[in-house]
């Protein structure tokens, strides 16, 4: 295959380890990078050996031979972005969350479909190693009909002193960290009849919610999922680990501290590290995240070859979806059937 040009939109946090992990996939290359800040685009270019920088996205569009465009921009950005990648008729590729509102997220992916132009939505955690993993032994049956699964990602990390933004956003916890676990939930388990939610704010500095704990009910299964960057001290320090626990009527699967798998039947329990893969350019605090980039890229990439990707916007809005029926039930108190559609006047929605 011809190697692929893309630009980059944004140089905030995550962009270095985006652009990084692009940089072990081949048949790809990043030619530019954008930001409103030129200061900011022309250091990740340096870092990443990029050749150039722009401030502008219709000039890096109107200068540069792109094939595809990787949006790493703030979600009051993405609608814009995507709309311009339409434009032109370039794939686009969105990071998570995807849109402000879940019209905003239909809108966009109803557009991509309309105009047949490619739309991939960067949803990296369900890919992993560890969390792959589990949707294995799911298929394979070895602990039965799944019943119960309980999927936690709570920590007492500073994770505010590295993206200090977190803290004016008026929807934080459920948008950011929980696009990631309710997709996961999908992931294992296919679609949601309904969603009850509850939130809580532990920082009274923040302007959203930094707690959530979110009850699935999806087809035979009870799923929980329980959120929380509350920086309180606790006894183990696993971020950024999603910690997790799938009942069967044969058996279950844990994953627990340290990317330990442990398979229990009958026949006893099975236990295997899946360590994250090794690359120089992580940070060892959220290398277990951010490697996956790396797969959750390469998936992409065949999607836009033409091939299968489970990244698409079609998908991913479903994920939006339970994110404001999440949003929803915790407003209203009560219990949210799905599907959700979206209500022009609801602001969540």
């Amino acid at each position: 295959m011809n190697e692929l040009k893309f630009g980059m939109m944004g140089a905030g946090f995550w962009a270095p380890y985006q652009l990084a992990g692009w940089q072990e996939i081949s048949g790809v290359t990043c030619v530019a990078i954008c930001d409103p800040d030129i200061e900011k685009a022309s250091r990740v270019a340096a870092l990443r050996g990029i050749l150039r920088a722009y401030s502008s996205p219709h000039e890096m569009l109107s200068k540069e031979n792109i094939d595809f465009i990787d949006i790493a921009t703030p979600v009051e950005t993405h609608a814009d972005l995507v709309n311009l990648a339409i434009s032109r008729n370039i794939p686009v590729i969105c990071q998570k969350p995807m849109a402000v509102s879940l019209k905003e997220a239909e809108t966009l992916t109803n557009l991509c479909k309309s105009s047949e132009t490619p739309f991939f939505v960067h949803e990296n955690w369900r890919w992993q190693g560890q969390l792959r993993a589990v949707k294995s032994v799911l298929e394979e049956g070895v602990i039965g009909d799944p019943f119960r699964a309980r999927i936690d990602m709570i920590s007492g990390f500073p994770v505010f002193a590295n993206q200090p933004f977190f803290r004016e956003l008026k929807q934080f916890i459920l948008m950011d960290l929980g696009s990631h676990i309710l997709d996961l939930a999908r992931f294992y388990f296919g679609e949601a009849s309904s969603v009850y939610c509850q939130t809580s704010g532990v920082h009274r500095d923040m302007k959203g919610e930094d707690v959530a704990t979110v009850m699935l009910k999806m087809q035979n299964v009870t799923v929980l999922c329980e959120l929380a960057y509350a920086e309180n001290p606790l006894e183990r320090e696993c971020f950024p680990e999603t910690l997790l626990f799938i009942e069967g009527d044969r058996g279950s699967i844990e994953i627990s501290p340290d990317c330990w798998l442990k398979v229990t039947t009958s026949s006893g329990t099975v236990s295997r590290q899946i360590l994250p893969p090794i690359y120089a350019w992580a940070d060892p605090a959220y290398a277990v995240a951010q490697t996956s980039v790396v797969a959750c890229s390469r998936n992409i990439l065949k999607g836009i070859h033409g091939g299968n990707s489970e990244m698409t916007g079609e998908d991913n809005l479903e994920t939006v979806r339970l994110v404001f029926a999440a949003y929803e039930s915790a407003n209203s108190g009560e219990v949210v059937h799905l599907p959700l559609k979206s209500d022009p006047h609801n602001l969540l929605t």
